[in-house]
């Protein structure tokens, strides 16, 4: 008699490195992917830890999606300059296969869903939205409730902030990744070599208050007062 098991619903997320094969130094490249992966760990702890498996990829496993998405925005934050990641984020019925020669094996919708939306990024990002960097899929098995947010929810916030993040030069990528990890402005300022009214006209002038204030009001939080603008302050340039 077959017996047919629930597996749990989880958040999965792959991940791969943007042109990577274009990297002549491919030892220098795999230690910098661990490096920053590991840091991306220590910040947003995952059910399963972000880990290389096969060529420039790595997979986890999360248990709210606005973990995932934090995630998969600092990675991209804590990459150096000239590296840039793609990520598919999928929710559904996990299954954990044991481990193989590259990593944990996993089955299920939600780890499809999660290879159909890297898919889907790398294919829009070549096409129209050059500036899209993630993808969010919900398994069709998947039932979504008041914790998980729809597909158009998260797929119009991925649009923005791809756009805005892409769009960021270096110092203001620093500056938002700063404030993701809990740095106050005025520590930042002096990181930077600025005044602290000149952070915040970064933050401001480069978008990442609205990220910031986007991911917050998806995981139902009001805009934290550590990330609220300071006004006035002299213009400083990025």
């Amino acid at each position: 008699m077959l017996m047919f098991m629930s597996w749990p619903t989880r958040v999965a997320v792959i991940i791969d490195l943007v042109g990577s094969r274009r990297q002549r130094d491919r030892a220098w490249l795999h230690r910098t992917f661990v490096t920053a992966l590991a840091q991306v760990d220590a910040m947003v702890p995952g059910e399963q830890p972000l880990a290389p498996t096969v060529g420039d990829e790595a997979q986890a496993r999360y248990h709210s999606v606005n973990d995932a998405l934090r995630a998969t925005l600092l990675l991209r934050l804590v990459l150096p300059e000239g590296l840039d990641c793609r990520a598919g984020i999928g929710v559904g019925e996990v299954q954990d296969l044991g481990p193989g020669v590259a990593g944990l094996l996993q089955d299920g919708p939600g780890w499809w869903a999660a290879r159909d939306a890297i898919n889907e990024a790398k294919a829009r990002e070549l096409v129209k939205d050059r500036t899209l960097r993630t993808w969010y899929l919900l398994a069709d098995e998947a039932e979504p409730g008041s914790e998980v947010p729809s597909d158009a929810v998260v797929q119009a916030l991925l649009l923005t902030r791809d756009e805005i993040v892409s769009s960021m030069q270096e110092r203001s990528r620093r500056l938002l990744l700063g404030v993701l990890q809990g740095v106050s402005q005025a520590d930042l300022a002096l990181q930077e070599g600025i005044s602290a009214s000149a952070v915040s006209q970064n933050l401001r002038r480069s978008g990442a208050y609205a990220v910031l204030h986007a991911h917050d009001r998806l995981d139902g939080r009001g805009v934290a007062s550590s990330v609220a603008p300071e006004p006035g302050g002299e213009e400083e340039g990025d």
